[in-house]
């Protein structure tokens, strides 16, 4: 059942998930250029410049549709930036670093984000009852959203489904013959993912991780503040 159209709140959280993405796809294409393979910078998506790098349905639709379903926590993604892998230095190092690249670059946003969070929710006093306040609690929603995003971003993509990034790191440790098996399932990629969200087994799995990152980054106050 949709729930009622709340613009602001929608703008708190749509900001960090464009945010994240853009980084994400950004860290991908500047270490893949690092490590020898400049296709993403002749395509012009080493920028944080998010119009280069989204998507109209996974940066704006599905989050939108998301939100208004129910969904506690936004979700979408970017066009992925082009790498051409046999370009790389070492391909073997190459793929893990660039493939890492976009989860480390959510890991970082997300403890950034909540330094910030955590300065602001221990100040609340100080501004929580001021004139400033509309303005600043969007800034600590913001942040709070920013964390929860970029975890789950984090977290997704390093499942071990083509063609999420995990796939990638494990594919390169897998011997030849079964790692060309492994990468024929890219094709169906989508569409396994899809069935084990509907099944809830990737929300079981990402919410096993999530849960403990989200008790470190925002706390319990915070977890209470963000979802409550």
């Amino acid at each position: 059942m949709f729930q009622k159209f709340d613009l602001n709140q929608i703008f708190v959280m749509i900001v960090p998930l464009l945010f994240a993405v853009t980084v994400h796809e950004a860290a991908h294409g500047y270490v893949a250029w690092k490590m020898g393979d400049d296709t993403a910078k002749r395509a012009g998506r080493l920028t944080l410049n998010p119009i280069k790098h989204l998507d109209f349905i996974g940066s704006f639709l599905l989050p939108i549709i998301l939100k208004l379903s129910g969904s506690p926590v936004l979700f979408g993604y970017a066009k992925p930036v082009p790498v051409n892998f046999a370009n790389l230095r070492d391909y073997r190092k190459g793929t893990i670093y660039v493939a890492s690249a976009g989860v480390a670059a959510n890991m970082v946003l997300a403890i950034i984000s909540s330094i910030f969070f955590q300065i602001m929710l221990h100040l609340g006093d100080l501004w929580f009852d001021s004139i400033l306040r509309p303005v600043l609690l969007d800034l600590f929603l913001i942040l709070g959203y920013s964390v929860v995003i970029n975890l789950v971003l984090a977290i997704f993509n390093l499942i071990p489904i083509p063609p999420l990034d995990g796939s990638r790191i494990l594919a390169v440790f897998l011997p030849m013959p079964l790692r060309a098996k492994f990468e024929r399932l890219e094709p169906f990629g989508m569409l396994i993912i899809i069935v084990l969200l509907m099944i809830n087994a990737l929300s079981f799995l990402i919410s096993f991780f999530l849960t403990p990152l989200l008790i470190l980054l925002l706390g319990n106050r915070g977890i209470a503040f963000i979802f409550g």
